[in-house]
């Protein structure tokens, strides 16, 4: 099947030519006819299999096959805005629809925190038919009243889940009361959660449904490998993995922005170049980190969750466990920063005595039994060698690139400070 047989006409079919794709995912297969159609939208796909592309495409389509009248000022009224969760993940999905409208007159924007707010404002100022957003810079613009929602046709989610557990739901619901009533409404996702399906029926007018894949599963073309090792030995450990084995391309997750600067700190110190990235770092040094681990200058990424849904680069060859998430969706995240578009990657993760329990969830949620290896030399102590402990009650607590590394009590055997179970946190605009 070629993307022309699925309805796109021959000046986006140049574009995607020319970015090297060569047939439709099964994501895109299924979703370009129904976006087309104009109907509401709620899809699910592993990462890296082609979203973007799948809501994108048919997009552009709709939004050049029809002249939108200017807005009383003059202006030209901005016509599709997708929301993301994350300044890199934005900035990656308006790159990309840049490149699919090359060879059309309509123009992208894209707009997210940490940068000035100034050189956005002057572009709308010009004609912009579809803005890329963070919700909460958007809300910014909408205060000083730079943008106008008021003729939006198109709205996408995408990683609508990440949005929700970062906490954006109040600036979603603000946003929704900007946008006029009748639109066409896309939610993109790898995982759906209650609160997903709850979000959905009230955003989406008799939606279809697409799932290409069992929700929450990791792709085909990722091997995963799970280690045993100390927690005090790790950093020897991943030190040795990328030396020994010769990795140079390896994107590693910690769970908090203090042991990201650390771990990239020792690894630069052991003959490896690396470079943290996580919310606390500027735009600037994010932006600079991620382009100089893209084009090679970079042997080692260090990461908090803030990155995984945000890192789109062809043929990542190794992603790294250093720390396992609080939440086991964020695994399948992680993990799927490689293996993407039909290349094979390689993600392993280092498994300490106390994080066995998060194993576990991890192993129930994407149903496949991890085997635990042991590397000759880095032999887990009589510690790490006891029967994993018990998980609390409620294990949802959120590293979310802060402060909060482990489970209470659980390194050192402390009782929790309080009889309550763990609660999930919520934050506010964590990357707006």
């Amino acid at each position: 099947m070629s993307f022309a047989s699925l309805g796109l006409n021959d000046k986006l079919v140049q574009a995607i030519n020319e970015c090297g794709y060569t047939e439709p995912t099964p994501i895109q297969r299924q979703a370009i006819p129904l976006v087309l159609k104009g109907g509401d939208l709620l899809a699910g796909a592993q990462t890296g299999t082609g979203k973007t592309a799948g809501f994108g495409l048919p997009m552009l389509q709709r939004l050049g096959e029809t002249r939108a009248q200017p807005l009383a000022n003059g202006r030209a009224p901005v016509r599709a805005l997708v929301l993301t969760p994350t300044r890199e993940l934005a900035a990656q999905v308006e790159e990309n629809l840049r490149a699919y409208a090359k060879h059309t007159d309509l123009r992208t924007l894209v707009m997210f925190g940490g940068v000035s707010i100034n050189p956005q404002m002057k572009a709308l100022g010009r004609k912009v038919d579809v803005v890329v957003a963070t919700p909460g810079r958007l809300l910014d613009h909408v205060s000083q009243r730079s943008i106008d929602l008021s003729r939006v046709e198109m709205l996408v989610l995408d990683e609508a889940d990440r949005m929700l557990d970062m906490g954006f739901i109040r600036d979603i619901r603000r946003i929704l009361a900007l946008l006029p009533k009748k639109r066409q409404n896309l939610l993109f996702s790898a995982t759906f959660s209650d609160e997903i399906k709850a979000l959905a029926e009230d955003l989406l007018h008799q939606p279809e449904h697409i799932e290409v894949a069992r929700r929450n599963t990791t792709a085909e073309t990722i091997a995963q490998r799970f280690v045993a090792a100390d927690k005090n030995r790790k950093r020897a450990l991943l030190s040795y993995l990328i030396g020994h084995n010769n990795w140079r391309q390896v994107l590693v997750f910690t769970r908090t922005k203090h042991g990201a600067n650390r771990l990239a700190m020792q690894l630069d110190k052991d003959g490896l170049p690396a470079m943290a990235i996580h919310g606390d770092k500027s735009q600037g040094a994010r932006t600079r980190a991620l382009s100089q681990f893209k084009d090679g200058q970079l042997r080692v990424l260090v990461a908090t969750d803030i990155a995984a849904r945000g890192i789109d680069i062809s043929e990542l060859p190794h992603v790294v466990n250093y720390e396992l998430p609080h939440v086991a969706e964020d695994y399948v995240h992680r993990i799927g920063r490689t293996g993407r578009a039909g290349s094979t990657g390689e993600a392993l993760s280092l498994i300490s005595h106390e994080e066995k329990p998060l194993l576990k969830a991890i192993e129930k949620l994407i149903k496949q039994d991890a085997t635990l290896e042991v590397l000759p030399g880095f032999e887990p102590g009589p510690e790490e060698a006891q029967p994993a402990t018990k998980p609390p009650a409620n294990n949802r607590g959120r590293g979310n690139g802060g402060g909060r590394g482990r489970n209470a009590g659980a390194a050192n055997n402390r009782p929790p400070r309080s009889n309550k179970p763990n609660r999930p946190q919520r934050h506010g605009r964590h990357d707006g």
